[in-house]
Order: structure tokens, then sequence, then C-alpha cells
């Protein structure tokens, strides 16, 4: 099946070049000037992947991700100024999977789009490193089942994004064993893709402002300082 992708971006001259190169790769493209524009569109009709520019007019990119993201876990890569690092750490702390920083190549924007979708159908289809029939995950207070991509802690659903639940599923998997951050980078993204520490840092925020919200006492992800990151054995 053919994915849809939502590219919402103000500069004509990106959406023009961006959408002839996807459609280029057999994507469909929708493209939306503001934020508030795609949100509209998007709720009526969602898309596979967003593609997000952050400074836009009437709703910004990190306005329309918050909105977004208490409606949808679509897979979202940011698309951030040269110079500005807070907006991308502020993107993947609010959901963002993924950041681009322009100006940027339209092959690696392809190469990120393509490794998203792949790691959402993986996740959505139960067919990760145990193949298709993969059992549910159990550890203490939470559940998983990769293939609904579905979370639980103490019985109450917990939302996340495609990255977050492959980062989490990859630290249940073997509680008490540290997990660097380079393996959760590797659990979490293809092996083409590069991304830094403080992605992955950002990631585990989220998750445990998350899981936090459903137990405030939640304290199960810790943090190895200068190794990495475990889940509690129960």
């Amino acid at each position: 099946m053919t994915a849809t992708i939502a590219l919402v971006d103000d500069d004509r001259n990106i959406v023009t070049s961006v959408t002839i190169a996807l459609e280029a790769e057999g994507f469909k493209v929708r493209s939306y000037g503001d934020g508030a524009e795609a949100l509209r569109a998007l709720s009526q009709s969602p898309a596979d992947l967003v593609v997000l520019d952050i400074k836009m007019p009437r709703m910004d990119g990190m306005e329309m991700l918050g909105k977004l993201r208490r409606e949808s876990d679509v897979p979202v890569i940011m698309l951030t100024s040269k110079d500005d690092e807070l907006d991308e750490v502020l993107g993947l702390k609010m959901g963002a999977d993924d950041y681009i920083t322009k100006p940027f190549s339209q092959r690696l924007l392809i190469e990120r789009i393509r490794a998203l979708l792949r790691r959402a159908e993986l996740a959505q289809a139960g067919e990760q490193a145990q193949g298709p029939n993969e059992k549910s995950i159990a550890r203490g207070d939470l559940v998983m089942d990769p293939s609904r991509h579905w979370c639980s802690w103490k019985g109450t659903p917990v939302t996340l994004t495609v990255t977050e639940f492959l980062i989490l599923q990859a630290l249940a998997q073997r509680p008490g064993h540290v997990k660097s951050r380079d393996q959760l980078m590797d659990a979490a993204y293809d092996e083409n893709v590069y991304v830094d520490d403080r992605t992955i840092d950002s990631h585990i925020k989220r998750l445990r402002k998350k899981l936090k919200a459903v137990d405030d006492s939640f304290d199960s992800i810790e943090t190895l300082y200068g190794v990495g990151y475990r889940f509690k054995e129960s």
C-alpha cells in the first residue's frame, strides 16, 4: 500500500521540490501551508507520516505537534533551523520521532521517512525480533503488545509514538540489563539514520513523562550516568 505523507511547510519552494521528490519515490503527498490547516485536514483524513516545519504563520510546528499528539501517535519528522538546537530538543520532548536540520538533502529526508515507516509497520504487525507471532511483554505493571502497538501501565493504556514504543520495548525485554544509548538507537532507528545521544535522552524523558502521567510514582526506567538506561527488575 502506498504511504501518504503530510507535508506541512509555508515555504512553497520546499513544498514543491519535496513533493516532486517524494512522489518520484512512490509516496502520496498532501501539502499544507500552516499547522491549523493541516490539523483540520488530518482530523478528517489521517496520513501515515507527517513532515512538519517549526516556523510557520498562524499555528507553528510546535503548537501543531502538541495538538496532534493529543489525538494521534502518527510518526512525525520535524524540520528545524540550522542553528536552533532548542527547537530540536523541544520537538523531541513533545513527541516528534525525528528531526532534520534545514537545509537538508532530499535523499536524507526520504531515508528517514522510509526508516520510520518501516518501524511503524513492524510495530503494528508484530514482526520484530520474535516474528509475527510475538507475544505480549509483561514486566510487573507494564504490558506491551507489539502486534497492536499497544502499551499499558497498571491497566491504563499509554499512547506512545513508534520510536518511544521501540525504545521502551528494548528496555523491557531484558529487565535489569543496561542498554547503552547506541543500543537504543539501533532498536529505534534504521542503521542508515544517525541520531545523537541527546535524541535518545529526549525520548526517554518523554517516556517517563507519559508513564508518570498514569502513575506519579513511576520510576522503572533508571539512568546509569555515562552508561545508559535499564528497566527495573520487578
